[in-house]
């Protein structure tokens, strides 16, 4: 397979008609290598348009996102050189790889052992050192104070929550500095909305909601009550 020709064809007809624009991002995606972060198995879907599940496939959820979604999300957090980024749900790496290109820190959770360790060696071989896998599920940083027990030093320019959620929990935008961004895929299916919220003050917060898609749950995130009356 001709990997530079399939990154190619990713970039120019998935991922450019999704208005993914930026130049940075463009050329970021042409560097890091996208198929070093597939599962062997799966390796020749690594530029193809879905999901790429993630050994050791007990839970569904864990996968590889759709190269433009990562893509659009990139684009939309814009991080900066001197930032530092929280990313809840590591999976491969590679979105750890592309945020640890732009940012100065990121500290990404993975609740599953095997992956946080895969996770790092991807890393390791892709030469990126300033991304610091936790074995540690993020749902549990919902309570306040819960991220600094967890060794977890916020606050943080970016957090991105690598997966959906039903809604975004208080006690994470709590974790932002003024001037942060918090990302999330938040809603249920059949349609989800990418969800964007700066903070620009110490109670203010200001949320755009820009495109829709459907992203797999993270793990143990609250859902909303199915009773009705």
């Amino acid at each position: 397979m001709n990997y530079e020709q399939a990154r190619f064809n990713m970039i120019e007809q998935q991922i450019r008609p999704w208005e993914v624009l930026d130049n940075q991002i463009l050329s970021l995606l042409a560097v890091v290598k996208r198929e070093d972060f597939a599962p062997l198995a799966h390796k020749s879907l690594a530029f193809v348009d879905m999901e790429i599940p993630l050994p050791p496939h007990s839970n569904p959820s864990q996968c590889m996102l759709a190269p433009k979604i990562e893509a659009r999300i990139l684009q939309d957090l814009n991080v900066q050189k001197h930032e530092k980024v929280l990313e809840i749900g590591t999976g491969s790496g590679y979105m750890a790889a592309l945020l640890g290109h732009r940012a100065q820190q990121v500290i990404s959770l993975e609740i599953e052992p095997t992956l946080a360790q895969s996770a790092r060696e991807n890393l390791q071989k892709a030469g990126v050192f300033n991304v610091e896998v936790l074995q540690l599920d993020g749902s549990s940083l919902m309570t306040a104070g819960a991220a600094e027990k967890a060794g977890v030093q916020g606050p943080f320019d970016v957090i991105l929550l690598s997966g959906s959620v039903a809604e975004i929990p208080s006690a994470f935008l709590a974790l932002l500095k003024i001037g942060g961004r918090l990302s999330a895929i938040v809603g249920e299916e059949p349609m989800m909305r990418a969800t964007l919220i700066t903070r620009s003050g110490e109670q203010a917060f200001s949320t755009t909601e820009a495109w829709d898609t459907v992203a797999p749950r993270l793990q143990n995130f609250p859902e909303p009550s199915k009773f009705s009356f």
